[in-house]
């Protein structure tokens, strides 16, 4: 049976034969009798006692002594290192953490130690009077690869002088590299924001969008040291994570409709719903994840925040289970303001473009009107005063001709991105062209003037062209049939420029797409996605019919065609039965 009594050391010390007080306790309490200083503390390290009987002569060794085995113990289980440093510069005391440190470490604390004793001493005139008045002092050092911090305290004796100084040192290689992840991400996330209004100028869209997309790839490499990733763009009026730019994930995973919502949308629309990040340990077991990575084990996803407002997400994936810790999180989520805030620049310059275009449209429009008003004022006086001079008078009239030409040109660019410039009216004559002569050609834009425009321009050429009215009704038609060449607007209703690019890829791989933005506007970045899978070019309206013929082309001709483009030859339209 289990004896719980209370446990009584008893030191004999001088004392022979059996110990009175024993003989006593012995019928209440569990008696241990020990005979010398060194079984008692021995005794003491290896069990609990609940009382000590021991004369006084011996009772003030052994509370020093339990003192210094508990203190000892103390100081040998936490982790820094703690050691004394005499005048001398030598060690007189330290725990088992410093004693494992490499000789070049203990140098250097010891050196340091020596700093600190003078540093001491040299803030007061005579001896130390009040040790508190002596505040510890901290100091960092590197060794190697190895950064260590220290703090060092005086040591001073009955005389109030300093003798020796103690110090505390722990190594702090993995906070200081932590803080340096996180300096370097901060300098390249800034770097990444810092678009140059001068140079970003002199880039097309395309090129604007490319630059943006490589310096994320590269910091995703360099610095977070993902390889695998992809960002999202939330689309306000629909609540649909558009993708925007992709790493090293399958097709199939990239072409997957994801809604911001906390449930039924994956991890990235529960990330994108609730602001809040996301690691999925093990993607076998997290029923948030949907299709990623072909062979993906784990993944990271965070919020793009924008002044307190979720703009999309930042997506990393992995092939190993558990591949993301806290400290990703916080590199990622740190990374990911910069790439909201970049993002945020490009669409405000694109914004900007379109509005001062508009703007200097209707400004020229105003500015020209008067003084073409005058030419054609001035012309028609002239031709009064040449009245039998035929010669001057059909100068006149091709002068006036060329002012109307000029103002319908004035009110296409006024019209914005809406309009195709250099449209003609008359669908009398026929144009004849080989390259897209009898040429089926599907034209997709919600803009009715658009479509209309460029479906009647072609056929004046020979093609066949399919009209589609948003991006679902030209998918449905890409599925349906085989085209030529695939035309479509950028930002259309139920699907934007790259899933229709993506569809005309699935249903014939070789196609060419041509895809139209106005000014440049490219919300989803479908150019950069694109351009990346081979799309054939991108058509910035307003453009004029000679652009768009030039594209047409260029995307119908065999890479071994002669560069030279065909003749326009005008031929009489076939005649229009009754």
């Amino acid at each position: 049976m289990e004896d719980n009594r209370p446990r009584v050391l008893i030191l004999k010390g001088k004392v022979a034969g059996p110990h009175p007080v024993a003989d006593i306790l012995a019928p209440h309490f569990q008696i241990d009798v020990f005979e010398s200083m060194d079984e008692a503390m021995t005794a003491l390290r290896q069990r609990t006692y609940h009382a000590i009987f021991a004369d006084v002569g011996d009772f003030l060794p052994l509370e020093r002594g339990l003192v210094g085995e508990k203190a000892s113990m103390v100081l040998n289980t936490i982790g820094e290192g703690v050691c004394i440093v005499d005048a001398d510069g030598r060690c007189s005391w330290s725990n088992r953490k410093v004693r494992s440190f490499t000789p070049e470490t203990m140098d250097r604390v010891k050196q340091i130690c020596g700093q600190a004793k003078t540093l001491f001493g040299s803030a007061h005139s005579g001896p130390v009077a009040d040790l508190n008045q002596q505040r510890s002092k901290k100091f960092s050092f590197q060794v190697g690869d190895r950064y260590f911090e220290l703090i060092a305290s005086p040591v001073v004796d009955g005389k109030g002088e300093v003798k020796q100084v103690a110090a505390v040192v722990w190594d702090a290689t993995s906070g200081k590299r932590l803080q340096q992840k996180i300096d370097a991400i901060d300098a390249a996330g800034r770097e990444l924001a810092r678009l140059e209004v001068e140079s970003i100028a002199k880039l097309s869209p395309n090129q604007r969008l490319q630059l943006l997309r490589d310096k994320i790839i590269r910091v995703s490499k360099d610095l977070m040291h993902f390889d695998h990733f992809v960002i999202r763009l939330l689309d306000k009026r629909s609540s649909k994570l558009e993708l925007v730019i992709a790493e090293g994930l399958p097709p199939g995973a990239m072409e997957i409709d994801l809604y911001a919502q906390p449930e039924g949308n994956g991890i990235s629309g529960y990330v994108a719903a609730t602001g809040r990040s996301y690691i999925c340990h093990d993607t076998e077991k997290d029923p948030r994840y949907v299709l990623g990575l072909e062979h993906c084990k784990s993944s990271l996803t965070v919020p793009l925040f924008l002044h307190d407002r979720v703009i999309g997400i930042y997506n990393i994936e992995s092939e190993t289970v558990g591949a993301f810790s806290e400290d990703d999180r916080q590199f990622a989520e740190i990374f990911g303001r910069s790439v909201a805030i970049a993002l945020n620049f490009l669409d405000l310059l694109v914004v900007e473009r379109y509005t001062i275009t508009g703007q200097l449209a209707d400004s020229v429009v105003q500015e020209m009107a008067q003084p073409l008003n005058d030419i054609v004022t001035e012309a028609s006086t002239l031709m009064e005063e040449y009245i039998g001079d035929d010669t001057m008078r059909n100068r006149l009239h091709k002068i006036v001709a060329y002012v109307d030409a000029i103002r319908g040109t004035l009110r296409d660019v006024a019209a914005g991105p809406k309009a195709v410039l250099g449209t003609k009216s008359d669908e009398s004559v026929k144009e004849q062209d080989p390259l897209i002569q009898g040429r089926r050609i599907l034209i997709s834009d919600d803009e009715l003037n658009i479509r209309t425009t460029v479906g009647d321009v072609l056929r004046k050429y020979g093609a066949q062209c399919t009209l589609c009215k948003d991006g679902y009704e030209a998918v449905c038609m890409i599925e349906q049939g085989e085209y030529d060449l695939i035309i479509s607007d950028i930002k259309m209703p139920y699907r934007n420029g790259y899933e229709i690019f993506a569809a005309a890829r699935r249903r014939q791989e070789e196609v060419p797409v041509i895809l139209m933005t106005g000014f440049g506007y490219d919300p989803h970045h479908s150019i950069v996605r694109a351009s990346q899978e081979g799309l054939s070019s991108v058509m910035f309206k307003p453009f004029k019919i000679d652009q768009l013929l030039e594209a047409v082309r260029k995307a119908l001709r065999k890479p071994d065609a002669p560069a030279a483009e065909p003749a326009a030859v005008p031929v009489p339209a076939p005649p229009v039965p009754a």
